[in-house]
């Protein structure tokens, strides 16, 4: 498992395990699952509804766990932290996110002073956003002077963020990918991709997951059984050449978008 090194010195492993949409019964026995074929890393959220189960899969376990602020909690992060880190039997968590910037309401700068706060308290050991572009990232570094370590954001070949992962490099903010293969919609019958998978004798999942990691971004990719488990962790020993790469960047659309815009969601 190949870690990345976050700009507070904190090594996170680069491959985790998404559970959106996972019910809370049942997302113990999945994360167990999962824990069982090599993942370390457990992304929920509040907004999931499943950080109980989530924690009692992951009772006993050395495992990366990150949940996130919901987007009612903006100004109420302290409280909303307790909550999360009762429900999943922890005393902190990893990695504590934002989920949206929620713009229309304009609280985000408060939510995020009072992460540092949680993460000077221990509560947090590092703290980050989701969906933020550079306008919010630069509001929110003004105000605290702490740039956040990870950038959670929509992220696939078909919808590549280029200047978003630029100006995260620049900054030193690793970015993580959610719904890396695309939302299982037709990215994975795409026929650059499933040439390439065809060519390594891999699946389609592997070969995009493994296209996220040869760009040294972090991964999340949601599985709820232990057949596609098992076929997400096995991306890890998967390397492209540069003409896998080249034929998987050719996908790239600016409206390639399959999420709500930051710049207007506040659900």
């Amino acid at each position: 498992m190949a870690n990345l090194t976050l700009n507070d010195d904190r090594s996170m492993p680069q491959l985790g395990m998404g559970t959106w949409q996972i019910k809370n019964v049942g997302a113990a026995t999945i994360v167990r699952t999962g824990l069982d074929v090599g993942f370390r890393l457990v992304d929920t959220a509040a907004a999931y509804d499943n950080e109980r189960g989530v924690g009692d899969g992951i009772k006993g376990d050395d495992v990366w766990i990150t949940t996130k602020l919901s987007n009612t909690r903006h100004g109420d992060a302290v409280a909303a932290l307790d909550e999360s880190l009762a429900l999943l039997g922890v005393e902190a968590v990893d990695l504590y996110l934002m989920h949206w910037p929620v713009p229309t309401e304009d609280r985000y700068v408060e939510a995020w002073q009072a992460m540092v706060g949680l993460r000077d308290a221990g509560k947090a050991l590092s703290i980050g956003v989701c969906n933020f572009l550079p306008e919010h990232l630069e509001r929110i570094v003004e105000a605290t002077g702490v740039v956040p370590a990870i950038n959670q954001i929509e992220l696939h070949p078909g919808f590549q963020q280029r200047e978003a992962r630029s100006y995260h490099e620049a900054h030193k903010i690793v970015t993580q990918s959610w719904s890396p293969l695309g939302q299982g919609k037709d990215l994975l019958t795409r026929a650059p991709i499933v040439r390439v998978a065809d060519k390594h004798e891999r699946s389609s999942a592997q070969v995009v997951i493994a296209w996220h990691l040869a760009h040294g971004l972090a991964v999340i990719p949601k599985a709820s059984d232990l057949e596609h488990l098992s076929d997400n962790f096995a991306a890890l020993d998967l390397i492209l050449d540069e003409e896998d790469m080249a034929a998987i960047e050719a996908l790239d659309s600016p409206v390639g978008r399959l999420g709500p815009d930051p710049r207007s969601f506040g659900g």
